[in-house]
């Protein structure tokens, strides 16, 4: 095992007298191409091309002498830090960062960052962070090879976004380019970079002063409003309790992306955005698209209202990771649960309604439950009934699927 690892972040500024002191008595270094060049690095040095940082974990298990990791920005923010600390390897650790690449990115933008959300892309992650760009209006995506700028804009077609791309921080060779979301397939982006993504309405839930990321405290306690918030306006299967249990069921949280089928007064599409996941509301009227607007402007939150008529506008929509479809229509159930999304929720007024959905959901695989569900509004003046709703509940989860 190596007698000491030092991981030192670089961030294009002479290195610190501590740094240089690790690097001098170094028997081994790891880095990239671009670290390994430093003239500080010693000659006589093993150097290791740095690509999988596991790989180089081993060799520097087994070396005999001093090791050296060379890293960009903070390697303890997102970086080799956390590899090197596994306990398989049995390294143990010192640390010389330099100011990560999400401070410098932002640095050069001139921009404060406590009310951004940080994400890493790459290709097994790339739809969620494009998920949370679509849902927060300030996003640093810390990218990689086949996830960068022009893959982000590609898949945020349809929600307007600018991108601050900022290439190769630190070197001679960086550059800040500021283009909308629509034009950063146009370019070709050098690795390593960051890109601040910004844009949408600002939301009174963002930005608060006393968290990093966003408030949890902003948006309003429940997981539902009353009616009145939404202007009394609710349709048939948005009463706030079966709203609870479908929002309960789906589960909906921040990398997602929640369709919501018939959206009506944009209560369920607005909660569900509220819980920090990216929402896509879909209805064949054009008032209630309106509406939904409204009741995301009112709350300070970002979704995306397309018009159109279930289930062909669904078509060319992004994959979606849960989806409330509000009526029961089989129809429309049945080509959702064609692009296999992990949970599936809806409502029936009838049970043979509720039978039908629930035969074509185990036919498409899902494991399906079903409940019947009756609430009963009570004035407390007088403890008399003022409302009374029943609805079949309709749940189909997808196993195998990523929860």
């Amino acid at each position: 095992m190596a007698d000491r690892v030092t991981v030192i972040g670089w961030d294009g500024s002479p290195l610190t007298e501590a740094a240089r002191g690790a690097l001098g008595a170094a028997t081994l270094v790891a880095g990239a191409a671009h670290h390994l060049a430093l003239p500080e690095v010693p000659p006589t040095a093993e150097r290791i091309r740095l690509g999988s940082v596991a790989l180089a974990a081993r060799r520097i298990a087994a070396h005999r002498g001093t090791a050296v990791v060379l890293a960009d920005g903070d390697p303890g923010f997102f970086g080799v830090v956390r590899t090197l600390r596994a306990p398989e390897f049995g390294l143990e650790v010192e640390v010389v960062p330099a100011v990560s690449s999400v401070a410098a990115a932002f640095s050069r933008a001139g921009m404060p960052w406590d009310d951004a959300q940080v994400v890493v892309a790459h290709k097994r992650t790339l739809r969620r962070a494009v998920n949370v760009c679509r849902a927060h209006t300030k996003v640093a995506v810390l990218t990689a090879p086949g996830a960068g700028p022009a893959e982000l804009g590609l898949l945020l077609e349809g929600v307007h976004r600018t991108f601050v791309i900022c290439e190769e921080l630190g070197t001679e060779r960086e550059q800040v380019t500021v283009v909308t979301s629509d034009k950063a397939a146009d370019h070709t982006w050098r690795d390593p970079n960051v890109v601040i993504v910004v844009g949408g309405r600002p939301g009174a839930a963002e930005g608060t002063g006393w968290i990093a990321g966003r408030d949890p405290f902003a948006a309003p306690r429940g997981w539902t409003q009353p009616a009145q918030t939404y202007g009394g306006h609710l349709g048939e299967g948005e009463t706030d309790l079966l709203r609870a249990a479908q929002l309960a069921r789906l589960g909906p949280r921040l990398g997602d992306l929640v369709w919501d089928i018939g959206c009506g007064s944009g209560a369920f599409a607005t909660e569900a955005a509220l819980g920090g996941a990216a929402v896509i509301a879909v209805d064949r009227d054009l008032r209630a698209c309106v509406r939904t607007e409204e009741a995301a402007r009112r709350f300070g939150v970002q979704l995306q209202v397309v018009h159109g008529r279930a289930p062909h506008i669904l078509e060319n929509l992004p994959e979606p990771d849960v989806v409330r479809v509000g009526g029961g229509s089989a129809a429309v159930v049945s080509a959702v649960a064609d692009r296999r999304p992990q949970r599936i929720v809806t409502h029936a007024a009838t049970r043979d309604v509720a039978e039908r959905v629930g035969r074509d959901l185990t036919e498409h695989g899902y494991q399906v439950e079903c409940a019947l569900l009756q609430s009963v509004r009570l004035d407390t003046r007088a403890w008399t009934e003022t409302e009374r709703s029943v609805a079949f509940l309709l749940s189909g989860v997808l196993p195998g699927r990523a929860p």
